[in-house]
């Protein structure tokens, strides 16, 4: 198993190196620079000289992209164009504030997705099968910022139960422990109902659809002639060999739930990275927009790297250089 994961980490790091670069090449040769924004009749081109070789943008490509590689291996991902402060500081609270979000989405959608998709195998073209596979069509079907648009005209501005968005209200710091943790979690409800939800409804297709191709292979009929009970049949022997490819997708789908959460984040005025991304893009601050994406990058990555793992944890099988081959 170490052998295995050593091989995997060895594979991802130049991965995410040429990602790295792709990324950089792809940012620095799109049309427009930061001074963009300030050009106006007025504006003098001496100062915009002035302005580029500040930012370091004076230079060869070729120099721009060792000097920020070099600084991004040692963990300084430069300062801010637009905002004048380090990257980090910029992207610090909102990388922590994506995680949460999403992290809390993923629970959802695995729960849910699974549960759900067992439950729908068992009971096939029952009624209840019927019901959740429609659902689950809706679901999946619906743009995740229409969605977000309903729920925000249904809860806040009908009902008025729940914010429109934001992560706190405006009285937040006057507010006690127990009610600034309420707080929280009335503006965590919709945004990771929207995120969780809509990717629960596609890992419920996938567990319901192994899990009908578990339930008809010759070692649960075996299963079933020893006398087993259902429950012990269907929870044990087959919910582990269907969730195979659910614990694939689970690191799929990590990069489409980061993807996702972009939209959801502008639509709830979640002030997450997706935000953070945007507002650098149309300001032509590199540093952030090229750390950004780098950070979903890497996460996107590791993810796969995770599912990789999972999948060997859970089948022997695909483990490298145990003798039993590659997968």
């Amino acid at each position: 198993m170490l052998t295995y994961v050593i091989r995997r980490i060895g594979v991802a790091i130049p991965m995410i190196w040429l990602g790295l670069t792709l990324t950089f090449f792809i940012m620095r040769l799109a049309p427009g620079d930061p001074t963009t924004q300030y050009i106006n009749p007025d504006f003098d081109p001496e100062v915009k000289e002035l302005m580029l070789k500040k930012f370091g943008l004076d230079k060869p490509l070729h120099v721009q992209y060792w000097r920020w590689l070099t600084s991004f291996v040692q963990g300084d991902f430069g300062i801010s164009f637009d905002r004048s402060r380090p990257v980090a500081d910029v992207i610090e609270d909102a990388i922590y504030n994506t995680l949460i979000l999403n992290g809390l989405a993923l629970m959802v959608a695995l729960l849910i997705g699974v549960v759900l998709g067992i439950f729908s195998a068992i009971k096939q073209y029952s009624k209840s099968d019927d019901v959740m596979t429609i659902v689950s069509l809706f679901f999946y079907s619906m743009p995740r910022f229409w969605l977000g648009l309903m729920l925000i005209l249904i809860f806040s501005y009908v009902l008025g139960w729940l914010p429109t968005g934001g992560m706190t209200s405006i009285n937040y710091e006057y507010m006690s422990a127990w009610g600034q943790f309420w707080d929280r979690v009335v503006h965590l409800i919709l945004p990771v109902f929207v995120l969780g939800v809509a990717s629960a409804a596609s890992t419920m297709r996938y567990m319901r659809g192994s899990m009908l191709e578990t339930i008809r292979q010759d070692f649960i009929r075996t299963a079933r002639a020893k006398g087993l009970s259902e429950r012990v049949v269907n929870f044990k022997h087959a919910t582990r060999n269907a969730i195979l490819p659910v614990v694939t997708l689970f690191g799929l789908s990590i990069p489409f739930i980061f993807s996702g959460s972009i939209i959801t984040e502008i639509v709830f005025a979640w002030p997450g990275m997706g935000r953070v991304m945007l507002t650098a893009i149309f300001a032509r601050d590199y540093p952030v927009a090229i750390a950004v994406v780098a950070i979903i990058y890497i996460m996107v990555t590791l993810g796969n790297l995770l599912a990789d793992i999972l999948y060997a944890a859970v089948d022997p099988r695909v483990r490298y250089g145990d003798g039993g081959g590659g997968e």
